[in-house]
Order: C-alpha cells, then sequence, then structure tokens
C-alpha cells in the first residue's frame, strides 16, 4: 500500500481528516520532543471527541520493556489508532506496539510470529534525516541486547510533515541528521541490493538534499519541508536495499566519540566514496564492476556532476562546509574500530573489505591522536 503524505498547512486540516472515525487514539512522544511542538500538541486536543492517551515511558535506544508497557496501556484504554511524534526512538516504539498489540500476552512477543493488522498509524517525524517513517525496521533491546523488528505492516500508512518541527533542532543536529539522510540515499543507491525503483528514490532524494541544503540550515520553511521529504524517500529506498559499508563502520565511530549517528556516517562515505571509485576493478556485486562504474556515474549525474571523482569531492565539499569535528583516535582505538564493523550491513557494499581495507580506511576517516 501506498503510503500517504499529509502536511501541517490549513491548520492540520489533512490531519483532522484523518483522525475522523477514531475515538480514543495513543500518541506516543518523547517529553523532548513534544515540549517543542506546542502548535501541534495544543491542536490535538482541542478536537474534543477525541479521548487521547499518551505513553511517554522509553528513552533513546528503547528497550523491550518500555514496548511492552505500550502495548499493554494500547489495550486498557482500548485505544483504535497509533499517532507517533518524535525521533528514531519514539517512531521505533510506536512501530512496535503496532506490530505487538494483536500478538498473544504473556509470551515474549520477540518469539512469536508477527500477524499483520489494519490499526491506523500517523507518524510526524520530528528530524529529517533517519527516514525511519518509511523503513519496515524498527531496533529495540532487550537485556540490553539490540533486537531488531522488521515486517511490511510496520510502516506508518500516513506521515504528517510539519517543518515547524525541525525550528528547534540545533544546529549541529540540522547537518547530522540531513548528511545522515544523504548517507541512506548514497548507499541505497551502491548497494548490491539495489534495484531500478532503490534508485529512482536515491536520485530523488541526493537532487532534493542537495538543492535544499542551504536554505534548510538558515530555516525556510520550504526547505525543511523538502528535507522532510528527501529524508522519507532515502528511507524507501534503504527499506529496499538497507545500508552499506559507511553504516556498518559508523556506529562504533558514534559510541567511541560521542558524536551524532549522521556525523558518523559522513565520516565514513567521504572516504569511502573515492576509494570505491579507485577500487571498482574489486567489485563482488554480481552484477559486475561495469555496472557498478555505470552507478557511480548515476550517481554524479545526480549531484549534478559530470565524473564520479567530482562528485566524490562535492561530498567531500559539502562535508567540509558543515565545520563537522574529525575525532582524533589512538591506536588502540583504531584496532577497537577495526573489529566492530557491522557484518550484516558490509555484505551489502558492493566491494568487498578486507581487515586491512578496514584498518587503512578508518586511518583515512579519523585523525591520528599524537
Amino acid at each position: 500500500m501506498e503510503q500517504k503524505i499529509i502536511t501541517a498547512k490549513k491548520n492540520y486540516r489533512q490531519l483532522d481528516e484523518w483522525l475522523l472515525g477514531t475515538k480514543h487514539p495513543l500518541l506516543v512522544c518523547d517529553p523532548a520532543s513534544i515540549r517543542f511542538q506546542p502548535t501541534f500538541y495544543t491542536h490535538i486536543h482541542t478536537i474534543h471527541d477525541l479521548d487521547w492517551a499518551e505513553f511517554r515511558d522509553f528513552q533513546p535506544n528503547p528497550s523491550y520493556e518500555s514496548v511492552e508497557k505500550g502495548v499493554k496501556l494500547f489495550r486498557e484504554e482500548k485505544c483504535d489508532a497509533i499517532l507517533a511524534v518524535g525521533g528514531g526512538s519514539a517512531i521505533d516504539v510506536a512501530k512496535c506496539i503496532k506490530l505487538f498489540a494483536r500478538m498473544e500476552p504473556g509470551v515474549c512477543y520477540l518469539d512469536q510470529e508477527i500477524v499483520p493488522n489494519d490499526i491506523p498509524f500517523l507518524v510526524m517525524p520530528t528530524t529529517a534525516g533517519t527516514g525511519s517513517e518509511s523503513t519496515r525496521y524498527a531496533v529495540i533491546y532487550k537485556d540490553g541486547v539490540k533486537q531488531s523488528v522488521t515486517h511490511e505492516s510496520a510502516i506508518p500508512g500516513t506521515v504528517l510533515f510539519d517543518p515547524d518541527c525541525l525550528r528547534s533542532l540545533p544546529a549541529y543536529q540540522k547537518k547530522a541528521t540531513m548528511m545522515d539522510a544523504l548517507s541512506h540515499a548514497l548507499e541505497s543507491f551502491w548497494s548490491v541490493n539495489s534495484t531500478e525503483e532503490s534508485k529512482a528514490y536515491s536520485r530523488e532524494a541526493i537532487r532534493e538534499i542537495l538543492t535544499h541544503a542551504g536554505g534548510y540550515l538558515l530555516g525556510r520553511d520550504e526547505c525543511s519541508e523538502a528535507m522532510l521529504r528527501a529524508a522519507n524517500t532515502a528511507g524507501k529506498a534503504i527499506n529496499i536495499t538497507q545500508t552499506t559499508a559507511g553504516h556498518a563502520m559508523c556506529y562504533k565511530v558514534t559510541t567511541l566519540f560521542g558524536i551524532a549517528h549522521g556525523h558518523a556516517t559522513a565520516l565514513c562515505n567521504r572516504v569511502l566514496f573515492p576509494w570505491m571509485i579507485t577500487n571498482a576493478d574489486k567489485c563482488t556485486d554480481p552484477r559486475g564492476s561495469i555496472y557498478l562504474q555505470k552507478t557511480l556515474k548515476e550517481i554524479a549525474e545526480a549531484m549534478d556532476c559530470d565524473s564520479a571523482l567530482a562528485a566524490a569531492n562535492l561530498y567531500q565539499e559539502l562535508f567540509d562546509s558543515l565545520e563537522l569535528e574529525i575525532p582524533e583516535a589512538t591506536e588502540e582505538q583504531f584496532e577497537l574500530l577495526k573489529t566492530s564493523v557491522n557484518a550484516e550491513r558490509l555484505k551489502n557494499h558492493p566491494i568487498r573489505l578486507t581487515d586491512e581495507d578496514i584498518d587503512q580506511l578508518y586511518h583515512m576517516i579519523l585523525k591520528t591522536k599524537a
């Protein structure tokens, strides 16, 4: 089913239309995000025939136990729709509540087969980056271990774009989330799992991000809405292909140096992009090295460049213009990074990376501490 996109225009008229027929919706929101959306929050509570339940009892990197509480609230309150407001954590929690709401209570939901349901589900993302609102993936943690929950039924049927959501974002978060969306589009484009459909999404997202980056960072509403759409479109691309080496190598960079996820993906991809161009002959994509070279050329065209190398240089120029920090690492940290790469994401990359390659790339991605 095609995901419906609505906007906040005309005082949330399209949201009001979506809410018709519901009586007791569940609002899933993290306290940090919702307090910056006073216009939205006030509006939904002026719809007098709706009895809202609210679930906020979760943290970043949400736990399975939090999701259980959300499912219990949904059932006890006899809710008939779910509306999620926030970033990736709020959306992941809401996805899992939707998926688990019709499953057997008292048995670990992660051990059960997911049964699709038609609970109305709307998401309003408060960052333009993750694209989580357009993917079938959710991540939660049980006993400290990451659990990936995946099902097509997790994809929200409707997404609400409200540029006001981005007004309160710090400049650093704007930059990092924008680069996360661009990483999604690029990595999906060159993934071994790419299709003509995923490439079309990637191409559209790349063009929109580069066209509107400047205005978005300056806070222009039309550019902010365009960035929300671009992140959503990039999410549709990775929903088909998943991410590749840029994400596989960035996770430990994020935790080790305390930087944002999108910042870490940009650090990695600014080095991986030109490295791939010079190593395209080592392609492991079944479609071959000529196909990979053609794909890199297509990326260049999407970036309005006349060659893949020019596109890689443009990516580096964009990174430099954002003035994002390049952390310094000790040799001990480089060794830790080399052994921390996400193998599942690495399988999607079109060039096989040896341990030596990974070590060399990390030394190019980060500065070496004297």
